[in-house]
């Protein structure tokens, strides 16, 4: 994993938060009041957006990057390259970069894995004051997938 500042990110990368954080407004998050917005870029630069779409039974609740991930799927898209992940506190802007939970690895983990490439994973604060760099084999060690199972 690799700090930087968002203005050092590569132009196509700002862009690529840019969208994500354009998507924030669109989440739905009464209950826990996190607002998280996605931005996938495809590895032919189209960009799917997803945010947090929550559910009072919440097992029900979506995440943005799985969100994006699905979104992405159902309109045919399964080569991607890059994905922002830009979170704030209902009305806050925060300094500190969330991280995607378990179960947003393992799918982007698996997404990856079926294109045959590794995706760059952009976490960024609602601030833009810090970036955090990494991909999902750093987000997922020891990842498995389809190709990992012995059938």
């Amino acid at each position: 994993m690799q700090d930087i500042p968002w203005q050092d990110l590569p132009q196509q990368d700002q862009e690529l938060v840019e969208q994500a954080q354009q998507a924030l407004a669109l989440a739905y998050c009464p209950y826990s009041r996190f607002q998280v917005g996605a931005a996938l870029r495809c590895t032919d630069g189209t960009i799917i957006t997803g945010v947090n779409v929550e559910n009072a039974s919440y097992g029900m609740t979506i995440c943005a990057e799985r969100g994006a991930i699905m979104h992405a799927r159902a309109r045919g898209y399964t080569q991607f390259e890059a994905l922002a992940v830009i979170t704030r506190n209902e009305g806050e802007l925060t300094s500190t970069p969330a991280s995607p939970c378990g179960a947003c690895r393992q799918v982007l983990f698996e997404a990856a894995q079926a294109a045959g490439t590794q995706l760059k994973v952009i976490l960024t604060a609602a601030d833009k004051s810090c970036c955090i760099l990494t991909d999902t084999e750093e987000l997922l060690p020891l990842g498995f997938g389809p190709k990992d199972l012995a059938c």
